[in-house]
């Protein structure tokens, strides 16, 4: 670990603790106060697979909707810090992890920029991944930053991350990808693209949440 992420880190760790020291912790899900969770938000972060396939035809199951409850407590985990908030959004993607993955197959996830890693100093989806019993395999990287996809259709959506990953061999193994959210879906094809690319077999996704499709502009993003 190098020195600059080493003190990243330690950064991160004592603003969240500052925090907590003097801000009054609030559920994540509805704002009570004094409970990191309510066992009312947490109860509703049980699975519903839903099942669609990207305009690329890349099979894609989610744990849940992308609104409500679970889409505060994920935005809690990746804007605010708080990590401990994995651990309860982690038994509905285990759940639909463990129901698509076959034996021999590889999990890996999308990514983070490096922007986003530097400052979070941690990497969502790989967090969730792990909560959830996996351990996935670093399989792809970024080579090139694509702007903000918020304001963005989905057109324009494909062309803006189109070519931004790299994937390291594969050598025909099946791989299920893992991403937090899914919404139009283009994220995901070039990760699959270049995961293929690097000789990759079968090629499924797995998200946390999924938005509604909606035409037009697509729903809010966030920095990967």
């Amino acid at each position: 670990m190098s020195s600059r992420t080493s003190l990243t880190k330690t950064v991160v760790a004592a603003l969240h603790e500052a925090l907590t020291f003097w801000m009054p912790i609030a559920c994540a899900g509805c704002g009570l106060l004094d409970v990191g969770l309510c066992s009312g938000c947490r109860a509703a972060l049980v699975a519903a697979p839903h099942r669609r396939r990207t305009e690329a035809g890349l099979a894609v199951t989610s744990a849940m909707e992308f609104s409500g409850v679970p889409a505060r407590v994920l935005r809690a985990l990746k804007e605010e810090g708080r990590t401990s908030l994995a651990r309860a959004l982690a038994p509905a993607l285990g759940s639909v992890l463990a129901e698509v993955t076959e034996g021999g197959a590889v999990v890996t996830t999308v990514p983070s920029s490096r922007a986003a890693y530097r400052r979070r100093g941690y990497r969502p989806v790989d967090l969730l991944a792990r909560r959830s019993g996996w351990t996935p395999v670093p399989l792809l990287r970024s080579v090139r930053t694509p702007r903000d996809q918020r304001g963005l259709d989905r057109a324009a959506r494909r062309v803006n991350v189109g070519g931004v990953f790299l994937s390291r061999p594969v050598r025909g193994r099946d791989v299920v990808l893992v991403d937090d959210v899914v919404t139009t879906g283009a994220t995901l094809d070039d990760a699959a693209r270049a995961l293929r690319a690097a000789g990759a077999g079968r090629v499924i996704a797995v998200t946390l949440a999924h938005t509604p499709r909606r035409r037009g502009r697509g729903a809010g993003s966030y920095e990967r």
